[in-house]
């Protein structure tokens, strides 16, 4: 399983960075992450556009759910049946919710392994032979800031982003009570804690971290940002 880790993931990511450093003027590393986290995300943007569309579709689709839950009131196995028929209808996944992290995170992974192992100055290895050894890797970026070691500024502006990324995918509570709710319900709980817990954690985690994962992270969010706002905007036009 770590074999097919490093070679699927863990290998490109290093050899992509690498790479980058060696012909990006001035070995700038924040030049490096910077297109690093573009490539990343043009290379996950359909994936994740999909899923987007999805989420959207979902919200959309509670006035059509509540008509369901007063016809099937007293019959769940009818109600389940109907629900999942419009789903396919409508052609919804009602789990795309979590496909996003589900992605993004084996990716992730293998960047915390590059900045920990390679700009912690460990030896570079599994590099491709077209990919030259660049010798000592300048940590710094943009002439003030240490991306092998934790930064709570940084740290804070990534959580306030993960916050407004998560505040931009809203979930309709819905509009009747009864069996055929409750779990829904719970759904819409469970994403106003994330609303909060999900900065909390990202703040905890990131101010642990070099701060080059930490700024990766941000980049990402912003780029997810971004992508969130032309979705809607183009399934609402």
């Amino acid at each position: 399983m770590t074999n097919f880790f490093n070679i699927i993931f863990y290998q490109p990511i290093l050899n992509i960075v690498i790479y980058i450093y060696n012909i990006i003027p001035g070995h700038e590393i924040g030049l490096v992450i910077i297109v690093l986290a573009v490539l990343v995300k043009l290379a996950t943007w359909p994936l994740n556009a999909k899923i987007l569309k999805s989420q959207k579709m979902m919200n959309d689709l509670q006035p059509k759910l509540e008509e369901l839950k007063k016809k099937y009131v007293d019959d769940k196995e009818g109600l389940s049946k109907a629900m999942m028929e419009l789903y396919k209808a409508e052609k919804v996944n009602p789990f795309a919710s979590c496909l996003p992290m589900l992605i993004q995170l084996p990716i992730f992974m293998a960047v915390y392994r590059v900045f920990r192992d390679e700009l912690s100055g460990k030896a570079i290895t599994m590099l491709y032979p077209f990919v030259s050894h660049p010798g000592v890797i300048n940590a710094t970026a943009f002439g003030f800031l240490s991306f092998d070691k934790p930064n709570l500024y940084l740290a804070v502006i990534t959580a306030v982003a993960q916050f407004f990324q998560a505040k931009l995918m809203p979930m309709k509570p819905p509009a009747t009570q009864g069996e055929g709710s409750k779990d829904e319900s719970m759904a819409v709980m469970m994403n106003k804690q994330m609303l909060f817990i999900s900065p909390i954690l990202t703040f905890m985690f990131c101010a642990t971290v070099p701060s080059g994962l930490a700024f990766y992270w941000l980049l990402i969010t912003v780029l997810s940002i971004v992508q969130q706002k032309m979705i809607f905007h183009s399934i609402n036009k």
